[in-house]
This record gives C-alpha cells, structure tokens and sequence, in this order.
C-alpha cells in the first residue's frame, strides 16, 4: 500500500524526538518515516497494522517499528464517540538507524543492539521480562532535563535488546517505493473497511470508496496490499473475533455475526486457519489465563 511520508519534528539541541501523546485516538493514518519508532501504548485498544501484519493493540503494549516501514494505529470505535473519559495515551520517541554513527555501531559491544535494529525493519512487539525497565527509561527520558540524552537513549536500546520475548510483525521488508498521492485513497479504504467489516462489503461498494474500477480496485488492492481485499477484511473480521471471545462474555455463534461472518461454519473454518484454534478453545483459554489479546502473525498471502 501507499501510505503517507510522515516527517517527524526534533527537539531543538536533540538528534532525536520524544513526546507523550494524550489523544482522543490514534494515529488514524498509514504512514511511514525514515526514523525509528519506538512506541509505548499506555492507553488506548483497538487494530494496528505494521507492514503486512494486523492485530489487536491493547494499552501497555511496547512496539519497535523499523525505518520506512508503515504502519497505522486505529483505535475502537468506542473512541470516536467523544466520550469525556475515554482517551488514548502514548509516549513515542524517534529517532535515526545512524544516530550512533556507522563505526560506533559496528563495535563487538555493541552487537545486540545493531541486531535489534536490523530485526526492527520487519517490526517488532516487545512483550514480557525487561519491558518494565524500558517503559520506566522511557519515563524518565521524556522529562529528563540533565545529564547526556543520547546516553540514556543507548540504555533504552540497550536493554530492548536483551528482553528475551519479541515477535517480529511485518513478513515483507518494504522498497522505498511509495507514492504520496495514493496516500488519501488507501486511508478512505482503511478507515470505509475498519468501520464497516461487521456487514457485506462489496467489490462495486469499496471500489465506488476508492473511485475506481471494480477490476482495477481487485488489482490495485493486491498490488500494493499483497492480499486479497477478500483477505483483509477476513483478518479484520478473525481480529474482532479474537477481542470478543477474549474480552466478553458473549456466546461463540453471536461473537460469529457480530463480527461480520453470516455463515458458522465458516467463522470457525477462518477462525482456525488465523489462531490455529477454535473459537470454544481460544474462548475457553482466555477465560482461564489473562493473555494479552492479539492475533498471531498474519501474512500476505503467497
């Protein structure tokens, strides 16, 4: 897909960028940005989408998004309702794969970290022992106001780079190859489907959203999604899914229409090729264990 170069402002007298984001919701558009990102949900759910891969994102989460890889965070719809005590929260700090310089990083001490990020162009959910202290570094960078940032940066790396539970996102490395013009049609296409998936959409309707052909929206879509439209609101419907069974009581067959499928027999055929479980079995393990509510890695198709 296309998504929008997004150019990231730096603090004067820093060579990287941190804030802390208190948002209605986020980020609501597919974009990417040559710096690295490294993001702590501290509050907000809901579907995000890192290069070919979609899943839940809940609050805590702590991702590392490579350079130029794109990615987009849409929360609940719940949060686009203006509710006056529902809010999105997120700290997020940027910065530069050389940021070190090429020699600094090619040092033997500093191997693991080089490691990190090359593994970071593919995106990766940090989860587990160690993303406390990281979430705490984090903290303390954002309102640090002595002593050397760029120290403080490394120790953050540092200590990402030995959390021992990591999920490499995205299955395609992405060519610089992105077109800003495409931008606005691939958003409208997110935004129609990620709020419309609980019905029948049609190729002439989200072709109609995307002001094209029926044949060459089929053709445009796989190009630039490596999935079938088809696929992608199969894994937006799987997705939903997942958040119910793991979130509410609601029984498996109304979790199946309320998440767009018309078919039983269907759901939980798509719903065992995504989780590689039935809708009863990843219900029941939810309700017995507090598992964080994700779906496992979800590719382009061949």
């Amino acid at each position: 897909m296309k998504p929008q170069l997004l150019k990231v402002p730096k603090r004067l007298q820093r060579s990287f960028s941190i804030r802390q984001d208190v948002v209605l919701y986020f980020y609501n558009r597919w974009h990417y940005h040559p710096e690295l990102e490294l993001i702590h949900i501290e509050q907000g759910s809901g579907t995000q989408f890192v290069g070919d891969n979609i899943q839940n994102f809940q609050s805590g989460d702590l991702l590392l998004i490579g350079p130029n890889l794109p990615h987009y965070w849409r929360c609940d719809e719940k949060y686009f309702h203006g509710e006056s005590k529902l809010y999105a929260q997120a700290t997020v700090l940027h910065f530069s794969e050389d940021i070190f310089g090429k020699n600094f990083m090619e040092l033997p001490e500093n191997k693991s970290i080089n490691d990190l990020m090359l593994k970071a162009r593919l995106g990766m959910k940090i989860s587990g022992k160690g993303t406390a202290h990281v979430k705490a570094l984090l903290k303390d960078l954002l309102t640090q106001t002595s002593g050397n940032p760029i120290i403080s940066l490394l120790q953050i790396l540092d200590s990402l780079a030995h959390c021992p539970e990591v999920k490499l996102l995205s299955n395609t490395h992405y060519q610089h190859e992105f077109d800003p013009f495409d931008t606005d049609r691939i958003n409208h296409i997110y935004q129609y489907s990620i709020t419309n998936f609980q019905k029948k959409i049609s190729i002439e309707e989200i072709s109609e959203v995307a002001n094209i052909s029926p044949h060459s929206f089929c053709r445009y879509f796989k190009s630039r999604s490596r999935k079938t439209y088809s696929q992608f609101l199969l894994e937006l419907r799987v997705g939903h899914a997942c958040k119910l069974l793991s979130e509410t009581q609601l029984p498996v067959a109304q979790v199946c229409y309320e998440s767009g499928f018309n078919n039983f027999a269907n759901f939980n055929k798509y719903f065992k090729i995504h989780t590689g479980k039935s809708p009863l079995l990843y219900q029941k393990e939810f309700r017995k264990i507090p598992i964080s509510n994700h779906l496992p890695n979800i590719q382009a198709a061949p």
